[in-house]
């Protein structure tokens, strides 16, 4: 039962991980970890890498 429960709860996490990544990608962040990501001063660059 346990085994189920531990399965059920990262089934869940990987799911939430997995919505956030296309949730972010669909508003047009290029890198999703970059907090600056949607401005033009990135922090860590994605704004100067080639499309």
């Amino acid at each position: 039962m346990e085994n189920y429960i531990i399965a059920a709860i990262l089934v869940v996490i990987i799911g939430l991980a997995l919505g956030y990544v296309i949730r972010a990608k669909k508003s047009g962040k290029k890198c999703i970890g970059c907090p600056d990501s949607g401005s033009e001063n990135c922090c860590c660059g994605c704004q100067n890498k080639k499309k």
